[in-house]
């Protein structure tokens, strides 16, 4: 109940009846993919018809070279993020020892037009944004496919040219034909939110292949607030944490070194990934005995990454691993038997048992491993049923690949019956863990150094590929910082109305993809008139959506509605459903729930009183009182003016009910007393 942006309403709430909505402590992340198969999604095994030839590579069973078959030590780790993601805006945030200058003409002119954009949203320079969107364009217009994703984006969101979905979607198109996946990104999530599924799921299948698991997304807020705990441990090198496991570490620590190794190694809590850091990390590790740097050795063996590839010593290493009880490196030495790599020959027996071995002991990868034989027949007969099984508990564990397998299955109706937007939603998880995620990173930097410009930029653009967690960042942003956010709008600087839009398009995207408090949010704006008009149906539709996730909130805020028939029926007995149903999924709603049964009560048993027509009018006495709030009150703690308040409100009560028991009296003398009528009614169900 501490948010900032609803701390208003708390204090009124304080005040009156819970007049205005309340902002119950929500989930502001959405909520875990967790996937369930019923038996209507099987397929008859003995179905062959279901499945193209093309579903298993080439029909050859003995194949695994496909880059998608398998988790570990795929050629995809080798290749530059320039080759995996063509006109990354890596040359701008991690430039290389490669020039800008001594790239083609093209190229020059794109990263200047680039590199002056960022700049310019980082100082805040409207002129310099004007040079460099024509800078972009020119190159658009000479056909270079990475301006062309550029400018589709700067159309796409309005930044200083009128917002035009089609030029948008037109821009992207061409970029996407001559390779540039951003905007493939861009075109999939705009064909997943048409609900147009087979284009959607072929643009996505292609990107899950360069899955390349190193980004921690990030959310910055928690809703209202600014996300402290996240932000503190993505501070990268800058991090007290960090430099006291470095400190460790360099004064020989063997589990210091480890941890540093894994932050280099995957580029975690907001440090920069390099393998020959991890490398040397690792191997000091190892000399001091700590056992978990081996299997870690032989992957970086396996995979190449920051020393020359040696099979060899990779086997090696997962050996020494294993033998001490680290069953996540048998899916490695199983992998090796499988390829035939740094072993005598290829021996599927022992891939299978060493699989077998890490999924006997809860390893994801080794469930994953088994699929794949079975998917295949890879040294055992094929059996889809089974590999879905395998494919099912590897996914439900988080293992990404899993996901792209499934999603397989169900695009071609393999084991599975198809089904097109399934398949779009797995391949979707995997295709946003690619090298793109990156612009993550650098909004994040950017956002911890105090440049709310830039992460505004990069968020944006993140967002525009289809992630929540970068729509929802980028619309806390505008409502957190407005000006500061330096949001670019169709002739100059947002105005407060552009902001209130964006805010509201990205929030609303964001509610789409499952984020609870973002549905919360559009229903406020909807509720307030902000940046949109007032209209309560509307509003009434984004809780009853917030409502469906559980949202305590939204579920509150509907029975405020139905108390005062804003957008709903006037019902006060499904207000008090509401009211208990907020109670029973957050405890923490108790103060403003108890206050809002209080004016159910005094609705209802004190109709066209003055106790009734004081919460009607004090609403409109709300800024005044809320100054006072901020001031006086607030200082000397929330018990302090409900202790008042609630006094003020017995007060008056007794003497309500005091002039009513006179009024029975009087009426004694006339006529017989009416039966319950000086008898208080308790406060039960309405």
């Amino acid at each position: 109940m501490n948010r900032k942006t609803h701390n208003s309403a708390y204090k009124f709430s304080i005040i009156i009846f819970t007049i205005t909505l309340l902002f119950i402590t929500a989930n502001a992340a959405s909520p875990p993919f967790l996937l369930v198969i019923s038996k209507d999604d099987l397929v008859d095994a003995g179905d062959k018809s279901s499945s193209p030839p093309s579903f298993i590579d080439g029909g050859d069973k003995s194949s695994s070279s496909s880059t998608a078959e398998w988790d570990e030590f795929d050629d995809s780790d080798n290749k530059s993020e320039d080759e995996l993601d063509p006109g990354s805006w890596r040359q701008i945030f991690e430039p290389d020892s490669i020039s800008i200058s001594s790239k083609s003409d093209n190229d020059v002119l794109y990263y200047t037009g680039l590199k002056k954009m960022v700049k310019a949203v980082s100082n805040g320079d409207y002129r310099l944004m004007e040079e460099a969107t024509a800078e972009i364009e020119a190159s658009a217009v000479k056909g270079y496919p990475h301006a062309q994703s550029t400018l589709g984006f700067l159309y796409g969101t309005g930044q200083l040219r009128e917002k035009n979905g089609a030029k948008a979607f037109l821009y992207h198109q061409f970029a996407s034909q001559a390779g540039n996946m951003q905007s493939k990104m861009a075109l999939a999530y705009t064909y997943y939110r048409q609900q147009m599924h087979k284009e959607a799921v072929q643009l996505y299948a292609e990107l899950a292949e360069a899955e390349d698991p190193v980004i921690e997304p990030v959310r910055i807020h928690t809703g209202a607030e600014e996300n402290k705990e996240a932000l503190r441990k993505s501070r990268g090198e800058d991090d007290e944490d960090f430099q006291i496991s470095e400190y460790q570490a360099q004064k020989g620590s063997a589990g210091a070194m480890y941890k540093i190794g894994i932050y280099y190694y995957f580029g975690l809590r907001g440090v920069r990934r390099d393998h020959v850091k991890a490398l040397s990390w690792f191997l000091k590790a190892v000399e001091k005995g700590e056992p978990r740097s081996m299997e870690l050795l032989g992957e970086i063996y396996a995979r190449g990454a920051g020393v020359e590839r040696n099979y060899t010593k990779a086997f090696e290493w997962l050996t020494l691993a294993s033998k001490q009880q680290h069953f996540s490196a048998y899916n490695g030495m199983g992998y090796l038997y499988v390829k035939g790599f740094g072993v005598e020959e290829k021996n599927y027996t022992k891939a299978k048992e060493y699989f077998e071995k890490a999924a006997d002991n809860d390893e994801a990868g080794g469930h994953y491993n088994l699929g794949v034989l079975y998917l295949k027949g890879i040294g055992v007969e094929e059996n889809v049923n089974l590999a879905m099984e395998y494919f099912i508990t590897a996914a439900n564990a988080g293992q990404p690949k899993a996901y792209y397998q499934l999603a397989r299955m169900f695009q071609y109706g393999k084991g599975l019956k198809q089904n097109l937007p399934m398949a779009t939603a797995l391949y979707k998880l995997v295709a946003e863990r690619g090298p793109w995620s990156s612009l993550s990173r650098w909004a994040l930097e950017s956002y911890m150094k105090g440049d709310i410009g830039k992460a505004f930029l990069l968020y944006s653009r993140l967002a525009e590929l289809g992630y929540e967690i970068a729509q929802s960042n980028a619309a806390w942003i505008l409502d957190k910082y407005g000006e500061r956010s330096m949001c670019m709008g169709e002739s100059g600087f947002c105005t407060d109305s552009e902001r209130h839009q964006r805010a509201h398009s990205l929030w609303w995207q964001a509610s789409e993809q499952g984020n609870e408090h973002a549905a919360l949010l559009i229903g406020d704006a909807y509720y307030y008139g902000r940046g949109t008009e007032r209209d309560y149906d509307r509003a009434a539709e984004a809780y009853l959506h917030a409502k469906s996730q559980s949202n305590a909130q939204a579920i509150f805020n509907l029975g405020y509605m139905h108390e005062h028939g804003q957008g709903r029926p006037l019902d006060l007995h499904l207000a008090k459903r509401y009211y208990d149903q907020a109670l029973e999924i957050d405890p923490a709603a108790k103060l403003p729930v108890t206050l809002a049964l209080m004016s159910l009560y005094v609705r209802k048993n004190y109709e066209n009183t003055i106790l009734v027509d004081m919460i009607d009018a004090l609403p409109g006495l709300f800024p005044k009182v809320e100054v006072w709030v901020d001031k006086v009150i607030m200082d000397e703690g929330n018990a302090t003016i409900l202790t008042l308040f609630i006094c003020l409100l017995t007060v008056l009560y007794l003497r309500e009910r005091q002039r009513r028991h006179a009024v029975a009296a009087a009426g004694d003398l006339a006529v017989p007393l009416q039966p319950n009528n000086d008898i208080d009614l308790p406060v039960a169900p309405i």
